[in-house]
């Protein structure tokens, strides 16, 4: 695959390369001293130079004979240097910032490329907003590598969404600058069942010698699993059993394991490496979603990378997971991944193997970070007026918007069927339970953590909704809204009563989108995304000093569970096993079907 990611293409640039290994010219930055991890042969070097020309290696060994009197000397004194760390799943918009502005928080913490699958913002501004993403990103250093998103729809005919991607539109796509492959292919039973549109998007991708990156995210490793990956999709993120991680590397898929603010795989699936005697060359690390107080206090993939090592996993192979691997993923190892000659000189510096902490960040042999800073400048964001409008609701939203009827003859309670969330988990079940009635409509009951929630349609003002129960969150009062609502990111609202999720409602509809707490009709806490309904331009550090507010907002109302926002932002994903609440109604994701609310 041609990377258009680095400083020059290698073809430009091969006589420069053999002329300054050869020392007949001089490179233009030497690394001296350092103890390389050698991702390519699994060791530690000592005592290793690495000679920069072009924003690419020239020589790594003893590069004495490399370095004039023009040439920027970097001693890094016994420090280990590693490729420079890459995500290869990552949606940039549930960081609730900009590309920019995700690259100021990431590079820093050793991140050198991403994967993004920017089909948030597709499922409200089509490609659009996939274009301006890609373009968002040419303002920092960061690789943002992009891929096209495919199910858009998640789900078709579940849900409504701001677009829609047909097999056309990927034909398209792979022809842009940025485009590296297809986005996760959740309609995996599409996929299965041979649909005509979802197999032509496959047929586009894989045309373009382009990667299919996958979704498969039910307890199958047999037929089911073989037809997936018969079909093209190279990789998966949705592992959450050990043994669905070893079966999908066992039949040559890419799993990779996840870590993020809210989906904390990593523990429980790293056993299938940890507890058998396997070559794990398919195995990766990725964030999926990660937040910004995530990223202002831990850091990005550095992050988990750490976390696997404290789970047992050696040091080298979980810098494997996010360097070379990650990029055979990719078919881009043959120009990143590895400290190695010919490659993009995307380097990170650290002190510590086994608690690994980022003290220099390259990119292309530049120096772009030190300390945990950018040494760098970044741009402001530039975006249309038109993501900045996005807020079409169809209806005045008010507390009579809430009610939910009991069916005709329903005594004090009725069967009702009730979404129960998996804290840190992307499932749910599917709940039976017995809601009271009163005054013939059902209502929401605090002291058995019964909320009530809607879903609107905001993208066309179709005024249709969805409306349902959950329970798991825990809490005691008040009611949140959020716009964030994985993928057609509708407005969904939850609640303990009417005239809260109202006055959340509204909230939102006033500031362009976002995430919002309410309680005794007061707002506690907003975290304003006018982009899209997804994200804000501003820095990091101030939105994730908002969402630090929004999360004491949640605990003030009785919320129990770790980063209740994401795991709220998937109730309508339906594309996830048991039950999902879209803006069209229940949906049981283990038959794709509607679901009745009373039983």
């Amino acid at each position: 695959m041609l990377n258009k990611f680095c400083k020059k293409p290698l073809y430009e640039v091969t006589r420069t390369m053999a002329r300054v290994a050869m020392g007949e010219e001089k490179a233009e930055t030497v690394i001296r001293n350092a103890r390389l991890v050698n991702v390519c042969t699994a060791e530690i070097q000592e005592g290793i130079d690495v000679a920069i020309a072009e924003g690419r290696i020239a020589l790594v060994g003893d590069a004495s004979h490399c370095i004039g009197p023009d040439t920027k000397v970097i001693d890094a004194a016994g420090q280990y240097i590693a490729p420079g760390f890459m995500d290869g799943h990552i949606h940039v918009e549930s960081s609730m910032i900009t590309v920019g502005e995700y690259a100021r928080a990431v590079v820093p913490h050793g991140t050198t490329g991403i994967f993004m699958d920017p089909h948030e913002i597709c499922n409200v501004c089509g490609k659009e907003g996939v274009k301006l993403m890609i373009e968002d990103a040419k303002r920092a250093p960061l690789k943002a590598m992009s891929n096209a998103p495919s199910c858009v729809p998640a789900v078709a005919g579940f849900e409504d969404t701001g677009a829609s991607i047909l097999a056309e539109d990927i034909r398209e796509m792979m022809t842009w600058d940025g485009i590296m492959g297809l986005g996760e292919m959740m309609s995996f039973p599409n996929v299965l069942g041979a649909e005509e549109n979802i197999h032509g998007e496959l047929a586009e991708t894989l045309k373009s010698d382009n990667i299919i990156t996958g979704h498969y995210s039910v307890p199958d490793t047999g037929m089911g699993l073989n037809a997936y990956i018969a079909s093209g999709a190279r990789c998966c993120h949705e592992s959450t059993r050990a043994e669905d991680v070893l079966e999908k590397m066992r039949r040559g898929m890419y799993a990779q394991i996840r870590y993020g603010s809210a989906w904390h795989d990593l523990p429980i699936i790293i056993k299938a490496v940890l507890d058998n005697k396997i070559d794990d060359r398919y195995a990766c690390l990725v964030s999926d979603d990660t937040h910004p107080d995530t990223l202002v206090g831990e850091g990005h993939i550095v992050h988990i990378v750490r976390r696997a090592i404290k789970e047992g996993l050696d040091p080298i192979k979980a810098i494997q997971y996010v360097t070379i691997n990650t990029a055979t993923c990719y078919s881009m190892e043959h120009e990143m991944g590895s400290i190695a000659p010919g490659k993009c000189a995307d380097i990170v510096f650290f002190n510590d193997l086994n608690d690994i902490r980022i003290t220099r960040t390259m990119i292309d042999g530049e120096v772009v970070a030190e300390n945990g800073e950018m040494t760098v400048d970044i741009p402001a964001a530039t975006f249309p007026d038109n993501v900045k409008n996005t807020m079409h609701v169809g209806e005045k939203i008010t507390a009579e918007s809430f009610k939910i009827a009991a069916p005709e003859g329903a005594g004090d309670t009725v069967k009702t069927r009730v979404i129960e969330i998996i804290p840190n988990r992307v499932g749910n079940y599917e709940r039976i339970m017995d809601l009271s009635v009163t005054d013939g409509f059902v209502e929401q009951d605090p002291a058995t953590d019964i909320m009530k929630m809607a879903v609107f349609e905001r993208h066309h003002e179709t005024g249709t909704k969805g409306v349902g129960f959950l329970t798991g969150f825990g809490f005691k009062k008040g009611a949140m809204a959020q716009t964030v609502s994985h993928d057609a990111h509708n407005l969904l609202v939850a609640g303990t009563n009417d005239e809260d999720m109202a006055l959340a409602a509204n909230t939102l509809i006033e500031c362009g989108g976002g995430l919002c707490a309410v309680a005794d009709g007061k707002v506690l806490a907003v975290v304003p995304l006018p982009i899209a309904g997804l994200m804000n331009d501003l820095p990091a550090a101030e939105v994730a000093a908002q969402v630090e507010e929004l999360d004491k907002a949640w605990k003030e109302m009785g919320c129990v569970i770790n980063s209740p926002y994401m795991t709220m932002a998937l109730i309508p994903l339906a594309c996830l096993p048991e039950l999902r609440l879209t803006n069209r109604g229940l949906v049981d994701c283990r038959t794709f079907s509607f679901s009745k609310l009373f039983c």
